[in-house]
């Protein structure tokens, strides 16, 4: 039995070290500094030669004008080049903790000027063009204010009018193109998506980072990890969108049959363009299409209330049907209690209480081992040379006193995939993102320091300082292994002992939050092991 258990704790502790290693997330960084990358100018340089883009420079300099657009949730600023978005600050949150450090902007300093999401025709959009806002200054207060951009090239006349609405991150978006050709015009409907990938080797998130579709009714999260690689989608694709670890960039065509194909270029861009059916406009006659444009935080409440399955986007993998749940309590406590840590803490409550027949099964049986320990020593000792015969002997053992020697491993089996998707909820969920608790804890998705340092600390990742909360768990650990039987052999009840301390290690570059629900869950083992 004592090999079993031992057996079971470091099997679990193996699958949690290796997950984390593989795909622990580094400690928050302000989402204006993702995926930048340091060499700034030779970056933006090898970008557009990356994306072809052959538009004179006296043109951006001379003609270009910037529409702002001033909402509750958001303030944008949308360039009469594309017409494309220059800037998209919101207005809720915030690059770090601090309410001083600014708002989020969606747009990274990379794309500012090459136009990272277009809509249009392609035979006017093939090249950056020049338009004729309607207005400079926008203010969207109670009801949905519109502006309007214009265009007259090549025998062709387009309108793009950018609806915008109060109380949601929605832009509904309406092209018109009318033909002043004498003969017909044939050109397709298209969409484009350019993203800057982050360097994998430096930050690792369970996010999907980059482009993704829905399609079929499937979420296909678009990965190439070589320079030059293609993937092309296509079907019923009814979303397109770029994504970061908290926010998106969605694009609905709301078409049928398009084809969307994504490159990776040099310099970790990667480029999305989506191309509807071709049709034929005839000579003075108009066609249009409505898009729709959804900028904003990934939050699946948010996201449902817009609709076109956009909160699929939110993908806890193979714990989703875990991880969805839990999310949707944590919300539920955190209506009543204004403060995620604390409704983290009734979450763990809650956990404990749906498995207190589980754990409490266990406890009696290691109550029952304890009780018999000396018995399966003197088994132990006297046939210790015939294996056969010792075995046979301990499974009687176990009948007569009607022990399961593997009761003490299933509680642990079983909350595995509640913790991983815990994991998952604590490390990706938006609403954790600078979620404050108490006192120093002012963010509960990134790890938790007190009396910051400036000097490394063996096994931290940065900013170093005293982890509170991970030593208390690993006190409460000690503490749960002291109450436990110890096993016969020395060597094995040491590497017992060992195992809050690999654990602390392990858990220190983990989000506050996590480390606050395995917290809590130990203090409710512990009196409810004191109990038993």
């Amino acid at each position: 039995m004592e090999k079993r258990v031992i057996l079971a704790f470091i099997l679990s502790f193996i699958v949690l070290i290796g997950w984390s290693l593989l795909f622990a997330p580094k400690p928050n960084i302000p989402e204006g500094k993702k995926g930048v990358i340091k060499k700034v100018h030779p970056q933006r340089q090898q970008i557009k030669k990356d994306i072809e883009l052959k538009e004179p420079k006296p043109v951006f300099i001379l003609n270009e004008k910037e529409s702002l657009v001033d909402a509750p949730l958001y303030r944008a600023k949308i360039s009469n080049i594309g017409p494309s978005i220059k800037e998209f600050l919101l207005k809720r949150y915030y690059k770090t903790p601090e309410k001083d450090s600014g708002w989020v902007d969606l747009i990274p300093p990379e794309l500012k000027s090459i136009r990272p999401l277009t809509l249009g025709f392609d035979v006017i959009d093939n090249s950056p063009f020049i338009y004729n806002p309607d207005k400079l200054g926008l203010k969207v207060e109670k009801n949905t204010q519109v502006l309007v951009f214009t265009a007259n090239s090549k025998g062709l006349r387009i309108k793009k009018l950018f609806y915008f609405h109060p109380d949601s991150y929605k832009i509904d978006v309406l092209i018109k193109v009318k033909n002043l050709r004498k003969s017909p015009v044939k050109g397709s409907f298209i969409v484009k998506l350019i993203t800057v990938l982050p360097d994998h080797k430096k930050t690792r998130y369970y996010s999907h980072l980059g482009l993704s579709a829905f399609v079929r009714n499937e979420l296909k999260e678009i990965k190439l990890n070589k320079k030059g690689q293609k993937k092309l989608i296509t079907g019923d694709i009814r979303w397109l969108a770029c994504e970061s670890r908290y926010f998106m960039m969605a694009v609905v065509p709301d078409m049928d049959n398009g084809i969307f194909e994504v490159k990776r270029f040099g310099s970790n861009l990667l480029t999305g363009y989506y191309k509807s059916h071709s049709l034929v406009i005839p000579a003075s006659k108009e066609v249009e299409h409505r898009f729709v444009l959804y900028i904003g935080p990934k939050e699946i409440p948010t996201l449902k209330k817009v609709g076109y399955h956009l909160d699929r986007i939110v993908d806890f993998g193979w714990t989703d049907f875990i991880a969805r749940p839990l999310l949707y309590v944590l919300r539920f406590f955190y209506r009543y209690t204004h403060n995620y840590g604390v409704a983290i803490i009734l979450l763990t409550i809650l956990v404990k209480i749906l498995f207190w027949p589980l754990t409490h099964k266990s406890y009696e049986s290691m109550k029952q081992m304890q009780k018999i320990q000396p018995l399966m020593e003197k088994i132990k000792e006297k046939y210790k040379d015939d294996r056969e015969r010792l075995n046979k002997e301990m499974m009687n053992l176990y009948r007569t006193y009607k022990v399961n020697p593997f009761s003490g491993c299933l509680p642990i089996i079983v909350q595995i995939p509640v913790f991983f998707a815990l994991y998952r909820v604590l490390c990706d969920a938006i609403e954790l993102r600078h979620a404050p608790f108490i006192l120093w804890i002012n963010d509960l998705s990134a790890p938790d320091r007190l009396f910051r340092f400036s000097f490394h600390v063996p096994f931290m990742s940065p900013p170093y300082g005293i982890p509170v909360l991970t030593l208390l768990m690993g006190a409460t650990m000690y503490i749960q292994q002291k109450m436990s039987p110890q096993p016969g052999d020395p060597s094995q009840a040491k590497m017992m002992m060992l195992l809050p301390v690999i654990f602390t290690v392990m858990f220190i570059n983990f989000p506050s939050g996590l480390v606050l629900y395995w917290l809590v869950n130990n203090i409710l083992s512990i009196i409810q092991q004191y109990r038993v």
